[in-house]
């Protein structure tokens, strides 16, 4: 059961089966919860196939956050205009998720930190020490910071510090 009352629905044209079996295996404790199929009834306004996977609900980090993954159609595709943050640890974390979300995503569509997966979802992977340094009341050592992230696609945290430092 979802612990939140928002669940963010992603659509997609025939893959939502298996974009949710690629997120479940890079988030700890993920799980497929449910799987809806088509029926005959629609078909008009559908078009596809009865038994076909119409949606695959899915929870990942210890089932806090909720996912619905609908096949569509191809009326709709991603963009970064809307976009997953992952909180991270640390370089090594940046470094596994970076790794797993963007094999065989689009290269070309990755810059300070956001990477987007094969699906054409969009992700940013952030240290959370970015965060305090581009929050710090110093606006000459965040403006450092700003400036070395924007050359960046992985994002780098030994980089981002000796920015910070002015070194």
């Amino acid at each position: 059961m979802s612990l939140s009352k928002i669940t963010p629905c992603l659509w997609f044209d025939g893959q939502a089966e298996e974009a949710a079996q690629f997120y479940t295996t890079i988030f700890p404790n993920s799980r497929i919860t449910t799987t809806q199929y088509y029926t005959d009834a629609g078909k008009e306004y559908h078009g596809r196939e009865a038994g076909s996977v119409m949606v695959v609900e899915f929870t990942i980090f210890n089932g806090q956050h909720t996912f619905t993954a609908l096949n569509g159609g191809p009326q709709f595709t991603f963009s970064e205009a809307i976009s997953f943050q992952i909180d991270c640890e640390d370089q090594d974390e940046v470094n596994y998720y970076w790794d797993k979300l963007s094999a065989g995503g689009d290269e070309r569509r990755q810059q300070c930190g956001w990477v987007v997966d094969k699906f054409g979802l969009a992700w940013q992977v952030i240290p959370r020490r970015l965060k305090e340094m581009l929050s710090d009341k110093d606006r000459v050592k965040s403006s450092r910071v700003t400036e070395s992230m924007m050359r960046m696609k992985k994002l780098d945290v030994v980089q981002l510090e000796r920015a910070f430092e002015g070194a």
